[in-house]
C-alpha cells in the first residue's frame, strides 16, 4: 500500500472540481470537429458524458469513501478589488447532486437518437454545455460566481428547446427564458446588495458564502433580499404560482431537454434554497416559512388535480414534477432536520424517476407519432420490457417501499409530523392524491385494449441500458439509502444549526 500513497496524494491534488465543470464545456466546444458524421457526434458526446461520470465517481472514491476528506475546495482570487473569488467547494450535499448531474448526462446521450437529426453537433454540444453550467451551480460557493453559473444555465437550454423542440418551440423557449431571466436578475441585484453590505464589514469586500452568512443585516433588508433569492429559486423549482413555464417547456422540449429540466434544473432551485437562501437569511427564512409551506402544499394538490385532466403523457409527468417539488419545498423550510434530509433524497429520487418517465414518453412519441392517451393502451402486451420499466418508474414516483421515492417521502412525513401535525396531515393527503394520476398514467398507457393498431417495438439494447441504469439507481437508493444519508448529514446539520439553532440534530442508525 505504501507505493500507492504518493499516487493517491497526487490524484487528490488535481483540480477535480474545475475539471467537473470545464470538461463537458471543453467537449462541447470540440463537438463541431465531428459535425460531418451523426454517429461520430453521438459517440464523442457519449464518451464525454461517460468521462464526466467517471470523474464524479473518482471524486467520490478519493474524498468520500472510507475516511471522508470532504469538503474539497478550490479557491483562487478572481477580481480582488471587488472581493470576487473563484471558489468551488464540494461537500456531501454538493456531491450527491454532482453525481446526479453526471449520471443524467449519460442518460441524455443514451436518450438522444431522433431529436439530433437536424444538427447533431450543436444538439450534443448544448447538452454538454448544460451539464457544465449545472455543475457550476452545485459547486460554486462564491455567491457572485454562483449567480453567474445560475444565469449561464439558461442559455444552452433556451437553444435546446428553441432549435430542437417540437410544436411552438420558440414561443415556449422565450417563455422559459423570460421567467428564469427575470428571477435571476432580481437575485443578481440582491447579490450585489450583499456585496455592498459586506464591503463595510470586518472582512472587507467579499462574496464568500461563509463570510456573508455572518453579516448582521437589518431585518427588513434581509427579508427583501431573501424574497429576491427565493423568487428566482421558486421559478426554477417551480413553485406555484410561478410554475407556468414548466408544462409547455416539457411538452415541446426534446427528450434530452426534458431530462435536463426535470432531472437537473429543477434540482438547482431546491439545492440553492438549501445552500444559499436559508443560511444567508435565517431570520427571514423562519418568518416566511409558513408562506412557503402553504405554497408548496398548494402545488402538491394543484398539480395532482391538473395532472389528472391531462391527455398527453409528457404533460402529465411535467405536472407531477410541480407536485413533488412543492412537497420538497414544504420539507426544506419546515424546521425539521429529518424532513430536510428527506427533501434532498426526494429530489435525487425525482431526478431518476422523472428522467425515466420522460425518456419513455419520448420513446412513445417516436414510435406512435403521438403521446396522447387516445392512441395508447395495451403497451404491456406489445412491449413487455418497456411496460415493466415504465411501471417501475411509476411505482418509484408513487413512493412504493423498496424504491427510491419511498425513502425521501417517509422522512418528510415523519419530519413534518414532528413539527406540525396539520402540515404533516396535508402532506400525506397530497401524496395520496398523487397516486390517483400516477395509477391513471399506468392504466391508460400499459393496460386495457390497445387504442391503436400501430406496432410498438420493445426496448432496443440502448434503451434497455438506459432504463436498467435508472432502475438500478432507484433500487439502490430505495434499499440502501445509508451512504446517501451519511454523506449529506454533516452539511445539513450545519445549515439546520444556522437557521434553526434549537433543532436537535437527528441521529439514527442510518447516519442522519
Amino acid at each position: 500500500m505504501m507505493p500507492m500513497t504518493p499516487m493517491l496524494s497526487t490524484l487528490r491534488d488535481l483540480p477535480w472540481l474545475t475539471l467537473l465543470i470545464f470538461w463537458p464545456l471543453a467537449a462541447a466546444v470540440a463537438m463541431p470537429l465531428f459535425r460531418r458524421s451523426r454517429e461520430a457526434c453521438r459517440s464523442f458526446a457519449l464518451t464525454a458524458a461517460l468521462i464526466e461520470g467517471a470523474m464524479a465517481l473518482l471524486v467520490i472514491l478519493l474524498f468520500a469513501v472510507g475516511r471522508s476528506s470532504l469538503p474539497v475546495s478550490e479557491d483562487v482570487a478572481w477580481i480582488p478589488q471587488l472581493g470576487i473569488r473563484y471558489t468551488l467547494t464540494c461537500d456531501g450535499l454538493s456531491l450527491v447532486f454532482v453525481a446526479l448531474t453526471a449520471f443524467i448526462g449519460v442518460c441524455c446521450m443514451l436518450a438522444s437518437r431522433h431529436d439530433d437529426a437536424k444538427r447533431p453537433a450543436l444538439y450534443h454540444a448544448l447538452i454538454l454545455a448544460s451539464l457544465a453550467t449545472v455543475q457550476g451551480v452545485f459547486l460554486a460557493t462564491d455567491v457572485f460566481l454562483f449567480a453567474l453559473f445560475w444565469e449561464a444555465q439558461l442559455i444552452p437550454v433556451f437553444f435546446l428547446i428553441g432549435i430542437f423542440g417540437h410544436g411552438d418551440r420558440m414561443r415556449v423557449a422565450i417563455k422559459f427564458f423570460l421567467f428564469s431571466a427575470v428571477g435571476g436578475l432580481l437575485m443578481f441585484l440582491a447579490v450585489i446588495a450583499l456585496g455592498i453590505y459586506a464591503a463595510d464589514g470586518p472582512t472587507g469586500p467579499t462574496f464568500a458564502l461563509y463570510d456573508l452568512t455572518r453579516l448582521h443585516l437589518p431585518l427588513a433588508t434581509a427579508r427583501w433580499l431573501f424574497a429576491a433569492f427565493v423568487l428566482s429559486f421558486a421559478i426554477k423549482i417551480p413553485l406555484v404560482p410561478v410554475h407556468m413555464w414548466l408544462p409547455d417547456a416539457h411538452t415541446e422540449a426534446p427528450t434530452a431537454g426534458s431530462l435536463i429540466l426535470a432531472g437537473l434544473l429543477l434540482k438547482t432551485g431546491g439545492y440553492a434554497l438549501i445552500r444559499f437562501a436559508l443560511p444567508l437569511f435565517p431570520e427571514a427564512a423562519v418568518a416566511y416559512a409558513p408562506v412557503l409551506t402553504v405554497l408548496g402544499l398548494i402545488g402538491l394538490f394543484y398539480a395532482s388535480w391538473v395532472a389528472l385532466a391531462q391527455e398527453d403523457v409528457k404533460r402529465l409527468v411535467a405536472y407531477s414534477s410541480i407536485g413533488h417539488m412543492g412537497l420538497a419545498v414544504a420539507a426544506i423550510v419546515s424546521g425539521s432536520r429529518l424532513a430536510l434530509g428527506g427533501a434532498v433524497v426526494m429530489m435525487v429520487s425525482h431526478g431518476l424517476t422523472s428522467g425515466g418517465l420522460f425518456a419513455q414518453a419520448g420513446m412513445i412519441g417516436e414510435r406512435m407519432g403521438s403521446r396522447r392517451f387516445a392512441v395508447l393502451g395495451g403497451l404491456w402486451n406489445k412491449a413487455p420490457r418497456f411496460g415493466a420499466a415504465f411501471l417501475v418508474c411509476v411505482l418509484a414516483s408513487a413512493a412504493l417501499p423498496g424504491l427510491s421515492g419511498f425513502v425521501g417521502e417517509a422522512m418528510i412525513v415523519f419530519g413534518l409530523f414532528r413539527v406540525d401535525v396539520v402540515t404533516g396531515a396535508f402532506a400525506v393527503l397530497g401524496m395520496a392524491a398523487t397516486l390517483v394520476y400516477l395509477l391513471r398514467l399506468a392504466r391508460d398507457t400499459l393496460f386495457g385494449p390497445p387504442r391503436s393498431d400501430a406496432p410498438f417495438a420493445d426496448l432496443s439494447p440502448r434503451e434497455t441500458a438506459l432504463m436498467a441504469s435508472l432502475i438500478l439507481a432507484m433500487l439502490w437508493i430505495g434499499l440502501f439509502p445509508g451512504p446517501v444519508l451519511s454523506v449529506i448529514s454533516a452539511p445539513l446539520d450545519i445549515i439546520a444549526g444556522q437557521v434553526w439553532p434549537a433543532v436537535a440534530t437527528v441521529t439514527t442508525g442510518l447516519g442522519l
